[in-house]
């Protein structure tokens, strides 16, 4: 039977839209490599899992899943007030952080809005702008895979509705500093919301990282984006929450979200999770041992990387990049090949636990002499100095 001529008109800017690629689950891995115990280092999950205090009150909370959740969240946002200082009315709950981008989007781009971005910077800021019928203005990256502030700000236009900084960025992790930050507000219009993620702000150890969370009172126009997926370990509950600098935006971002949009059993396990500060303590100091740990041993092989704050390190391989990636695989340990992310000469290696993180590098180093060894995939262990002197 033939199949009927679709008679609906798919807007030019959807059609022409390329879909975010999530990492694989490992089951899904495992079922079409014929693989069994599969680490999976791909996605920049907390590989300690979820805070023990989170699982037993989502374990209370689906005793009454049969009833529709909390729309406003008004605990989890009480709960978040009393942690960070921010009236309850000024923070938005979202399905994750990536709801949060697209609802902004969605909301304040309008027809012939602009976003400037950073070049490299997390993809789904272009996604989201695209699909909500604006224009992204992408800026070139400073050296060392950063984010040009200052380039930026100065990219704002008469168009310009938005602008997003991932900090730390996925995929680099590299990010942007106190001073340049500061730069950024004094210098963007107040009809400009920057946007800045900081899903990653928890691994950060760094002195001249930025606390935005003050100068949400003097730029009205400052929205702070943060997640529960990453250090507390509750990615597949999708939860995040958005911290905003006025009431007024507030208010209209509520207006159009979605009423149930958080699930009771999420929120739960979040207010949960926020305040188990024994197991937030106990995975940020896992990262920052493991990744010394990991970049040590990248380096020992002459491979090159991009020194990172948050809980995964961009390699670079070179030209064989995906060749390698594929290789690891077949050994059983997932990388996320970054072509997609525009970096078609790099994988992201999340930081796993210490045995991950022994064989992550054992089948790299395997997979290395497979393809030619680190002087014909990599750029040199020289690079890795260079890198952490731009950043340092």
């Amino acid at each position: 039977m033939r199949t009927p001529e679709l008679k609906l008109r798919i807007p030019q800017r959807l059609a022409a839209l390329t879909p975010y690629q999530p990492g694989k689950p490992i089951e899904e891995v495992e079922r079409e490599m014929g693989l069994a115990d599969t680490v999976k280092l791909a996605s920049n999950e907390n590989p300690l899992g979820p805070s023990p205090k989170a699982l037993e009150a989502a374990r209370k909370a689906l005793l009454s899943a049969h009833r529709y959740p909390d729309g406003s969240g008004y605990y989890l946002r009480h709960a978040l007030s009393a942690k960070l200082g921010v009236p309850p009315r000024r923070i938005v709950l979202g399905n994750g952080s990536t709801e949060l981008v697209e609802l902004i989007a969605r909301t304040f781009l309008g027809e012939d809005g602009e976003a400037v971005i950073s070049e490299g910077a997390f993809v789904m800021y272009g996604i989201a702008v695209q699909a909500a019928g604006g224009e992204a203005r992408f800026v070139p990256q400073a050296p060392g895979y950063r984010h040009d502030a200052a380039a930026m700000a100065a990219a704002v236009g008469s168009k310009t509705r938005l602008m997003f900084f991932a900090n730390p960025n996925n995929p680099t992790g590299t990010y942007i500093r106190d001073h340049e930050m500061a730069h950024v507000l004094q210098r963007v219009p107040q009809e400009v919301l920057v946007i800045v993620d900081e899903a990653y702000h928890e691994y950060v150890s760094v002195p001249d990282y930025p606390v935005n969370i003050p100068r949400l009172e003097r730029h009205p126009n400052l929205i702070l984006l943060r997640t529960f997926s990453k250090v507390h370990g509750l990615a597949g509950l999708r939860i995040g929450y958005a911290l905003v600098g006025s009431d007024e935006i507030a208010e209209t971002l509520e207006r159009v979200r979605s009423p149930f949009n958080t699930s009771s059993i999420a929120q739960a396990a979040a207010i949960a999770a926020l305040n188990d500060d024994e197991h937030i303590l106990r995975s940020s100091s896992t990262n920052l041992t493991e990744m010394k740990f990991l970049e040590k041993g990248l380096a020992s092989m002459g491979v090159s990387f991009v020194s990172s704050v948050a809980n995964f390190v961009l390699v670079l391989l070179g030209p064989r990049a995906e060749e390698i990636s594929r290789a690891m695989l077949g050994q059983g340990v997932i990388v996320r090949a970054m072509r997609f992310f525009g970096f078609p000469e790099a994988v992201r290696i999340t930081v796993g636990t210490r045995s991950e993180n022994e064989r992550c590098l054992s089948a790299l180093a395997r997979s290395l002499r497979q393809a030619g060894g680190p002087g014909e995939s990599g750029r040199g262990a020289a690079e890795v100095d260079e890198v952490d002197e731009k950043q340092a």
